[in-house]
Order: structure tokens, then C-alpha cells, then sequence
């Protein structure tokens, strides 16, 4: 092929490629999706969201985070935004395109130094503190911390004191008779009517430690749910039996659900400071304020002036009082 000169060559012999500065800039400018349907997240697998459409639990569909969406944390309870395809056949796949703000919020640590923090499940209206009266024995500080998470999360606290067969009751149920709260009991031989009417048409959290029942108690209330169960150890440690967090649908309830956690040994509270645990009971936090500066609110030795044990000795509360200080010396490290 002859060699070709400068006179022969045209402008459609000329490739120029534009420069970033000259191109033509990206639209930051993003879809409405006035479309879209708004769905709960009922369960999370590997970058899977499962989504109750309309809180309808005959209608799930299984989607992925969108792009532009990034990082956002989506979890159990969560009210997201669904567009795509919502039919939820087999092997289709929806797209979440926004999460609406949440009106609760349960979260916890690994531990008090733990900076890490985990969002358990969100907009749920209570929290279900499951705990056994035997086998494995209560343990009054985990269920203390699981209070101060629901009520600095926004959620209602509720204690279920399972396998009532095995010891009386009165004494804890009387320990926390100065709580704003609702005390139930349950029995494996006997059908838990009275905390199925408390959960009927809410959303529901149940946390607890492994081996007191919880997993039993869900599929008593959700016959269909077949949770894991394990029988406690020797040393008085359940099995952690549910790996994950699941939203379950409660039948002939109005709407309610269950969410089943994760079975855990530790309730770290890294989260929530001082302040805020002090504000957790509403009657101590006003009193507080008559308090010396700096109080520590721990009462003698370390704070001899704290008002707050005038303030008891003259309205009551001690149960409560007794109980933020159990809180403040975990966190102080002074106690176990």
C-alpha cells in the first residue's frame, strides 16, 4: 500500500479524543421512582434482602441494594422502597432504591469497649427481654442492659420469664414491679396466650441468651417458623441455635410480627453513655439534676452527695435506682 501524503489526508483521517475537561459531564441527577412499592425486611442473607410487600406476608420478594444506595445499612425492619420485579416468582430479583427513616432503633456492642456497633433490628415497636427462671438461671445485669437498649433505642421493653415449671417467679416478677413494663410468665406445658396477646398486631423483637427458651417460644407462636432449638449444657450455656435475625408473621394477629435474634452471651452498651442511661428512667433523670457536678450517681463511697438516694428514700424507685447502678459500675469497669 502506497505511502500516503499530508496533501491526501482529510479531517476524516484526524481520531481526536476529548479531554475529561470537554467532555460532556454525568447527570447527578437520579430516577424518582415514584413507582416504587414500599416492602419490610423480613430476613438478610449474603447481599439478599427478603421484603414483606405492603407488610403483606403472603407477598415477599427477594431484592438487592441499588447502586446508588452505596453502603447504606439495610436491616431486619427496615421500610424500604422496591421497584423492579416485585412478583416474587422464582429467580427474580427487585432492587431497593431507599429506606425510609426508622422510628426505633435496637442496637449493641460486642462489649463496653467495643467501637463497632450493630444495628439488631429496626422500627420495632417492642422489645421481648426472654429470660429463664431455671436452667439456665436469670442473670439481672444482662437483663438491666437489654432495658437501657430499648429504651434509648425507642422500643418497649417487655421481660418474659420462661420455664416457670422449674421455679417461682415472685421474687424477679416483684424485682422489676417498679418498672413501667409488662412481667409475664410461661410454661413449656402451657400455651403462652398471655404474651401472644401481647404481641398481636405489634412488632416484636425477642432477645435473649441462649438456652432459655426463645427459640421454643417461636414456634409456639409461629407454628410454621421450625426454629432450631438445643438443649443447655452442663455448665448452664444454651447452643446458639438462631444464626440470624428473622421477621416472622404471627397467625390471626392483625398485622403483628415476631423477629426471633440471634441467641447471645454479652449486651455491650459502648453505645449509650453516662447521660444517656441516667435519662433512661425518667423519674431518676429529674432528680438528677439536683445532683452536685460531676456526680458519678453511684451513691457512697464514690458519691456520698448524690441526690439521688434522698430522692428515693422520700418517692420510691429503688428498684430502678438499684439498677442504673448496676448499669454505671459494668461500665465503669468495677463490676463483672
Amino acid at each position: 500500500m502506497a505511502k500516503r501524503g499530508w496533501r491526501d489526508l482529510d479531517e476524516s483521517d484526524i481520531k481526536v479524543r476529548p479531554g475529561r475537561r470537554n467532555s460532556r459531564p454525568r447527570s447527578k441527577q437520579r430516577p424518582a421512582h415514584a413507582d416504587a412499592l414500599v416492602g419490610m425486611v423480613v430476613a438478610v442473607d449474603r447481599g439478599r434482602w427478603t421484603c414483606a410487600i405492603n407488610g403483606d406476608p403472603n407477598h415477599q420478594v427477594v431484592a438487592m441494594r441499588a447502586r446508588e444506595l452505596g453502603r447504606t445499612p439495610v436491616v431486619v425492619g427496615d421500610r424500604v422502597r422496591l421497584v423492579g420485579d416485585t412478583s416474587g416468582k422464582p429467580d427474580t430479583l427487585a432492587r431497593i432504591v431507599g429506606v425510609d427513616e426508622r422510628t426505633s432503633v435496637l442496637r449493641r456492642t460486642a462489649d463496653d469497649n467495643d467501637p463497632y456497633e450493630r444495628i439488631v433490628v429496626a422500627n420495632a415497636e417492642q422489645l421481648v427481654i426472654v429470660s429463664s427462671l431455671a436452667d439456665p438461671p436469670p442473670r439481672p445485669g444482662f437483663i438491666d442492659r437489654c432495658l437501657i437498649a430499648a429504651y434509648s433505642g425507642g422500643l418497649t421493653p417487655v421481660l418474659c420469664l420462661t420455664k416457670a415449671d422449674l421455679a417461682d417467679p415472685d421474687e424477679w416478677t416483684a424485682g422489676y414491679a417498679d418498672f413501667d413494663m409488662t412481667v409475664l410468665t410461661t410454661r413449656p406445658d402451657a400455651e403462652p396466650e398471655e404474651l401472644r396477646e401481647v404481641l398481636s398486631g405489634r412488632v416484636s423483637a425477642l432477645v435473649g441468651h441462649s438456652g432459655v427458651g426463645k427459640s421454643s417460644l417461636v414456634n409456639r407462636l409461629v407454628p410454621v417458623a421450625q426454629r432450631a432449638t438445643a438443649e443447655v449444657s452442663e455448665v448452664g450455656k444454651g447452643r446458639h441455635t438462631s444464626t440470624s435475625a428473622v421477621a416472622m408473621s404471627l397467625p390471626d394477629s392483625a398485622g403483628g410480627w415476631v423477629v426471633d435474634t440471634p441467641g447471645i452471651r454479652s449486651f455491650g452498651l459502648a453505645h449509650v453513655t453516662v447521660n444517656d442511661l441516667v435519662n433512661s428512667f425518667e423519674e431518676l433523670a429529674e432528680a438528677a439534676e439536683e445532683c452536685p457536678p460531676n456526680c458519678g450517681h453511684l451513691g457512697a463511697p464514690e458519691d456520698p452527695d448524690c441526690y439521688l438516694d434522698e430522692f428515693v428514700a422520700a418517692e420510691g424507685r429503688r428498684e430502678q435506682l438499684a439498677s442504673l447502678r448496676r448499669l454505671l459500675r459494668s461500665r465503669a469497669g468495677r463490676d463483672e
